[in-house]
């Protein structure tokens, strides 16, 4: 880090103390201060001229060219920061989320300063890498400096070109988005595809600092428990099928006047750029507002937004005598439907009011939904022998990396970079594909190729670990245990004396076998439906729970793994599709509801040659 003279840093120091004095607004949390950092924490020297004491926004933001529009008026006053943070604090989630729903802050709204800010952070995994100066000590080891570079930076190759929405940034914001965008490409070499990143990055640099920004970015891109940020061009194909999947149930009559404009095929195009009729058509004070919610819920507000611009949109476009018929009629759909969210004819709150009066769409369903494209969008592809993904307009500049060894549907969620160079000193091993270095005796590398395709995606970013193999640790299920139980999720690779190779993904810990329920009983069965099973010889197939295909199944159809001193077994249902003995010699397989698969070999009996289990390593591939 460069070095500061002393009496700077003690002017820098008396300005920010008298800031936080002067800002200091709503109920105080114990070691909490106004900006959202622990008390007595300061600021990087280099930003203290990018917030303003009576400034909405940031000095980073032009301000004249932003409209503001008054709040309806209301008989209840709006909430304050302080109700917030102490809903979170207790917990209140739900409240929250109505809290930000019904509360119309205007554009200019001096909350957004401090809301954003403890919305996004809520969502912290690592807390160590949201210590002040963290940021600051990154930037300083990709640019070797902290002061911001005359030339232009070069973006990540996540970022999409004509999708760099700065909306009223000025100059050096631009630049300042630039470089942040531009660490965190450098923090987190997994992502290979967000386009939507640049655009949340600008706009938060609206309201907070750029140290703030990146630490709210950073929260989103490794949030857990909910998605706000696809990561990968898989994704991003799954989430615009998604959007015309559940418009076209739940918004119907609006799909179908889209659809009864323009071709199938031009519908699907205009489907592809759903995310852009909110980040790049929707009027800023609009967009803020979907953002309040968004921070706090996630890509499903998303999802009600844009299925709410399709129905604002068919109900001022379907009368004979709209001029936004005759728009439709002389320019297009798309075009005209591009201007109608520039030229958004309602209210912000008006858009919230008819997103979430949307019924029927939990976060559940979308869910299911999404998990079902993917799966869907993944196995045609494969089984097809096509790794190339339908590229969107959004994509069609991206470096394309079927010309390595035509792995891109194996792994969307690895760094393929062509020509791309990280923006600093580091170098960043791009390319370096996990299973070159796996050294199984069962699968060779194109087997390995077809089972790392059928992954979750975001598993096939960590190097698997060879945990046990009877060829090194023997022929016991105690050894078994000992050495696979508490890894989650493993991956079971079987050949046997007659050559047939098959085997399954298991998504929980085969320590679960050991939790017992209310009454002192162990379970017969747990896991999750991610798990499957698979076959490589004589057969190549994949085959998902059967809960994956519909809404509801049987009992007997989740029946995922079991497990004690004397077997293992994994799916069951009117027969047992993987079952092996204690010492891992003998074995059978048969069809079972949960997966509804044949048996993986035939005749049913199999003795195990080998038995190879793969775990995961905690640190993704970097």
């Amino acid at each position: 880090m460069t070095s500061v003279p002393g009496y700077i840093i003690q002017r820098v120091n008396q300005v920010f103390r008298s800031r936080y004095k002067k800002n200091a607004a709503g109920p105080d949390i114990e070691g909490w201060s106004p900006r959202g950092r622990p008390a007595g924490m300061l600021i990087m020297p280099s930003v203290l001229e990018e917030v303003e004491d009576n400034s909405t926004f940031t000095a980073l933001v032009d301000s004249g060219g932003i409209t503001v529009v008054p709040p309806s008026p209301s008989s209840k006053p709006l909430k304050g920061i302080g109700d917030v943070r102490a809903l979170l604090q207790q917990g209140r989630k739900q409240e929250v989320k109505q809290l930000l729903r019904s509360n119309s802050w205007p554009v200019n709204s001096p909350i957004r300063r401090d809301l954003w800010q403890l919305l996004c952070t809520q969502h912290q995994n690592d807390k160590s890498n949201f210590m002040d100066g963290f940021y600051w000590e990154m930037v300083n080891q990709v640019f070797g400096t902290t002061e911001l570079p005359d030339k232009s930076i070069s973006l990540p190759p996540f970022v999409e070109p004509s999708h760099c929405q700065s909306y009223y940034m000025t100059h050096k914001g631009r630049c300042i988005t630039d470089r942040v965008v531009s660490v965190l490409g450098y923090a987190c070499p997994d992502i290979v595809y967000s386009p939507i990143i640049y655009p949340i990055c600008a706009l938060l640099l609206h309201f907070m600092t750029e140290e703030e920004a990146y630490h709210c970015m950073a929260s989103l891109v490794a949030s857990k428990e909910k998605v706000f940020i696809t990561q990968t061009k898989l994704l991003y194909e799954v989430t615009w099928k998604t959007v015309m999947q559940i418009c076209k149930k739940h918004v119907k009559s609006a799909a179908v006047h889209i659809q009864r404009h323009c071709s199938t095929n031009r519908s699907e195009r205009l489907y592809m750029d759903w995310i852009w009729w909110i980040f790049q058509g929707l009027p800023f004070q609009h967009l803020v507002r979907v953002m309040d919610c968004f921070f706090h819920e996630g890509v499903k507000v998303l999802y009600r937004t844009a299925m709410a611009v399709l129905v604002l949109f068919y109900k001022c476009s379907s009368p004979s005598s709209s001029e936004w018929l005759a728009e439709i009629q002389k320019n297009g759909v798309d075009s005209a439907l591009t201007k109608f969210c520039k030229e958004m004819p309602v209210v912000p709150q008006k858009v919230l009011k008819v997103a979430f009066g949307i019924r029927g769409l939990s976060s559940s369903y979308i869910s299911r939904v999404f998990l079902k494209t993917e799966m869907i969008l993944r196995s045609k592809n494969v089984m097809n022998g096509s790794r190339q993904l339908v590229r969107s307009r959004s994509s069609e500049n991206l470096p394309n990396s079927q010309s390595q060894n035509n792995i891109q549907m194996v792994s969307h969620t690895l760094t393929i970079r062509e020509g791309a160079h990280s923006p600093g000193p580091r170098t960043l091993s791009m390319g370096v594909y996990p299973v070159q270095n796996v050294n199984s005796v069962i699968l060779d590398q194109q087997d390995l190729l077809t089972l790392w395709s059928w992954l979750p995606v975001r598993i096939t970013m960590y190097q698997p670990i060879l945990l046990y193999t009877t060829e090194e640790h023997g022929c016991s299920l105690t050894t078994f245990y000992v050495r696979v139980e508490q890894h989650e999720p493993t991956l079971l690779m079987i050949k046997t004396c007659n050559n047939e190779v098959f085997g399954a993904y298991c998504s929980s810990r085969w320590g679960e076998r050991n939790i017992k329920d209310d009454r002192g009983n162990r379970q017969a069965y747990f896991g999750t439906g991610e798990t499957f099973l698979f076959s490589l010889y004589p057969e190549r197939a994949k085959y998902p729970w059967v809960g994956m295909e519909g809404d509801k199944v049987q009992h007997g159809a989740e029946l995922f793994m079991a497990a004690d001193s004397k077997m293992i077994t994994i799916g069951g249902g009117e027969g047992q599709a993987i079952w092996m003995d204690e010492n891992i010699r003998y074995g059978k397989t048969d069809k079972c509801a949960t997966f509804n698969n044949p048996p993986l070999v035939p005749g049913g009996d199999f003795e195990i040659r080998v038995l190879e289990v793969y775990g995961f390593a905690t640190d993704q591939l970097s």
